[in-house]
């Protein structure tokens, strides 16, 4: 594999998109976005009304992605890590955000507050931080702030940054 494989993750609200445009122009990668992909395709399960959101079905979403995966060159975004195979993965990027700063970005986007409360506190407890650790060798992971538009011009200077120090070993 000439490329390696990101994944972008965080609680929905954090800023994975912006990273996730700003590195596959800036790479060249191509950009997956899962829960768009999975609306497109119909990768949905059922519909949770609860939290007016989609259930996606993950299986259906791996089959589709593993000959992608295999290319390398991928920026995955997900706002979940943990069902991801392992090996696809050269770098997974947790983004984090304080909740005070959550919050405002989730009811601006019109969440009800059930989904803004359960978002909130997956965010306060670590939640996807957590289950990255759970999913990957430490070696890989690495926290990202996305409280600013400063952090994410930082945060993308990591990713790249971490880029350059992956090419550097493949070509040992």
């Amino acid at each position: 594999m000439s490329q390696p494989n990101i994944l972008i993750t965080g609680t929905p609200g954090v800023g994975k998109s912006f990273l996730c445009e700003k590195l596959s122009e800036k790479l060249d990668f191509n950009w997956i976005d899962c829960s768009k992909i999975a609306k497109d395709m119909d990768f949905i399960e059922e519909y949770d009304a609860e939290y007016t959101c989609p259930i996606l079905d993950e299986d259906k979403l791996m089959d589709y992605l593993e000959p992608l995966m295999a290319n390398g060159g991928n920026i995955v975004e997900y706002h979940g890590c943990d069902f991801f195979p392992e090996r696809w993965f050269h770098g997974v990027f947790v983004v984090t955000c304080p909740n005070t700063i959550l919050y405002d970005r989730l009811k601006a986007r019109n969440y009800n507050e059930k989904k803004l409360k359960s978002n909130i506190e997956c965010e306060i407890f670590g939640t996807i931080l957590g289950e990255a650790r759970d999913s990957y060798k430490a070696d890989i992971i690495f926290e990202l702030n996305g409280e600013t538009r400063a952090d994410a011009e930082k945060s993308l200077a990591t990713i790249e940054n971490w880029y350059s120090m992956w090419k550097l070993k493949k070509e040992d």
